[in-house]
């Protein structure tokens, strides 16, 4: 087993699975619960603010799209001690422009929900967890991912190449041996 394997991949984030899954956790719940608010109250405000909130969505889709080309970048680096995933450095740079842009303008707006997300989106630029840590794993051979997770709020989704996929399964499981219900599948 090598002691460091590191890659670069780029992920169609409107293609993938996983991602699809947690956008829809992450955007579905909280607009899923205004939604049926909305519709309850039923008036033409109501209306007016479902179609509201049904073009924000399609705007911001459109916008990772020309933002972004509809690809997440990541590089991963696997060693002894931890892994780490990280945006690639052309798109760090527009994640941080973006993500400047929502902070100064939810604090120019007097919402600063909205600028603590965009400090909250910069902060993730860069996650990093100690093997020791890693309390699950979850094997997606079809998905060419492995999803590791400390607890409820720190994880990774490592995002391998057709080449690399069981390669970096032997690595994970080779620093994982003490999680007994995980298996590649």
């Amino acid at each position: 087993m090598p002691e460091r394997m590191e890659w670069k991949i780029s992920v169609p984030i409107f293609r993938n699975t996983l991602i699809l899954k947690q956008l829809g956790i992450a955007l579905g719940i909280p607009f899923g619960i205004l939604t049926v608010f909305l519709a309850l109250t039923a008036g033409a405000e109501a209306r007016y603010a479902l179609g509201m909130i049904t073009a924000l969505l399609i705007l911001t889709g459109l916008l990772i799209m020309l933002v972004y080309r509809g690809n997440y970048n990541a590089e991963f680096v696997l060693d002894e001690k931890s892994v780490l995933c990280r945006t690639q450095a052309r798109q760090a740079k527009k994640n941080r422009v973006v993500n400047t842009l929502t902070v100064l303008l939810g604090l120019l707006s007097g919402r600063p929900a909205v600028a603590g997300a965009g400090m909250l989106a910069d902060s993730r630029q860069s996650v990093q967890l100690r093997w020791k840590n890693v309390t699950r794993v979850k094997y997606l051979p079809r998905q060419h991912t492995i999803q590791l997770r400390t607890g409820w709020t720190e994880n990774i989704a490592l995002f391998c190449t057709d080449e690399n996929y069981e390669k970096a399964a032997r690595f994970v499981m080779s620093r994982t041996g003490h999680l007994s219900e995980r298996q590649p599948q």
